[in-house]
Formats: C-alpha cells, structure tokens, sequence
C-alpha cells in the first residue's frame, strides 16, 4: 500500500508540473499573439501614412520654416540618403504614436485576466490617463515651445550668420523634445501611484514642495536646449502637474487608505530591524 501511495503521489506531481508547463506555454503563446497583433497594426498604420510621408515632415518643420522664412533660409540634407530617411523615420514614430491606444489595450488585456478586480478598477483608469497625458505633452511641446524656442534661436543668431538645419539632425532634436515632455506630463499619474500604493503619503510629498520645484528646473536644464524658455517651459508644467496630482489623490484617496498604508510598512520596517 505504500507503494501505490508513493506512486499516485509521483502521478499528482507529475500532473501538476504538466499543468504549470502547459499554463506557461500557452501564456507565451498569448503574449506571442498579441505581440504579432501589436506589430501588424503599426504596420497597416506605417503603410498607410508613406504616401503623406513629405507632408508630415513640412507639418512638424512648419515652427521653424516660420522663422526662416523671413531670412530667406531653408533646411538641408547633409546625407545622400536624408531626403528619404528622416521622413521614413517620423511616419514610423507618427505610426506608433497613432497606434499607441491599441498598443496599451493589447497589454491590458494581457495582464487584466491576473489582476484582482480592485487593480482592475485602479489598472485602466491609469494606462487610459497615462496615454491621455503623453499626448497633451507632446501637443504641448509642438504647440506651445516650439515656436517661442525657435523664434529664440532665430533671434539670437549672430549677424552673417544663415540659420540652415539638417533635416536629420532637426528630426532628432525634435523627438527627443517630445519625448521629454511626454514622459513629464505623467507625474499626476506617478503621483497618485506613490500615494496610492503607500510608498509615502499625501502631506509628505507637500512637505518636499521646495526640493520638487528645485527638481523640476534640474530636469527642465538637463532636458531641453541651454536657453531658458524651453527650461522654464519644460520645470513649470511639472510643477503644476504635480500640485494637480496632490490634489487628485485629496479628490480620490482617503486619508484613512493613506495611514493604513502608512501602519502596514511600519511593522513589517521593524520587525526587519528586530531581527537584525
């Protein structure tokens, strides 16, 4: 009788380790699923901006051609391959910009069927305002910086002196702005998380105003070209945004979470420390 006990055990382990291998399996193949879904959207969408390709590259030089076009100046191509390269390469990112929505659903749905349903309800308010501020950072930086930034630049060139840019290097310049900007528009929502999962608490952020606003002006200067209306543009909206922030989680997390969140570190932080 031991025997077969010791035998049926083997089999239920065995099944077991079956079962994790084919769980795992069939995740990779979900992930691969949607990793191809992912890659044919940005695809369709590439195809179907390359004819415009040439005027959406006139559409993100227009803040600068506006300043050079009353010096009778015009952008060059450095590179043989420029012309066609530096305009591929904008639909590509326009493409992934453009398919950006899809991009976050199919990783929601990836991830939603294991999250309880309290991170559900947390989860997609957050990746649909997450996606939501990038863009407003970007149309911001286009919008709002750009032209004061180049008027500057403009205005500032020295007497002789032809302002010419490299469509290349231009294009490079500009994606590295929007990203900047992008990425800094989510600090209502890295605020909210902050609070919400309990790292800290709403009034200890208030507390460190001073070091955040030195902070943002440290980005603003490490971020954006050495003159100071792009550096200003870039530290004052994140400051903004994190005061938005702070009175978003007023708005929609209680005080009561916050020192919950607050008492549930505490013990496991001494407890660590008894140890040692």
């Amino acid at each position: 009788m031991a025997d077969e006990d010791e035998i049926d055990e083997i089999i239920d382990d065995d099944d077991g380790l079956d079962r994790t291998e084919q769980s795992f399996v069939s995740h990779l193949k979900e992930l691969r699923r949607r990793i191809m879904a992912t890659l044919l959207c940005v695809l369709l969408m590439l195809l179907a901006l390359m004819p415009f390709s040439n005027d959406l590259y006139l559409w993100l030089a227009e803040p600068l051609l506006h300043h050079m076009a009353d010096t009778g100046a015009t952008m060059i191509a450095t590179d043989v391959a420029s012309p066609f390269l530096a305009p591929f390469k904008l639909t590509l990112f326009v493409a992934i910009f453009l398919s950006a929505p899809y991009i976050f659903y199919q990783a929601w749905a990836f991830i939603a069927p294991g999250l309880y349903k309290n991170e559900q309800n947390l989860a997609l308010p957050i990746l649909v305002s997450s996606t939501l501020l990038f863009y407003f950072g970007i149309a911001f930086a286009y919008y709002i910086v750009f032209p004061l930034m180049f008027g500057f630049f403009s205005a500032t060139a020295p007497k002789g002196v032809t302002v010419m840019t490299d469509i290349s290097k231009y294009l490079d310049f500009v994606l590295k702005l929007f990203f900047a900007f992008g990425a800094s528009f989510e600090v209502p929502v890295a605020t909210y998380l902050a609070v919400r999962s309990g790292i800290t608490t709403r009034d200890a952020l208030a507390a460190k105003r001073p070091y955040v606003i030195v902070g943002s002006f440290v980005l603003g200067m490490l971020l954006t070209p050495p003159d100071v209306i792009s550096q200003i543009l870039l530290a004052v909206p994140i400051w903004l945004l994190f005061e938005i922030g702070l009175v978003f989680c007023g708005m929609h997390i209680p005080v009561d979470d916050e020192e919950t969140s607050a008492d549930d570190d505490e013990p496991a932080a001494k407890s660590s420390s008894d140890k040692t």
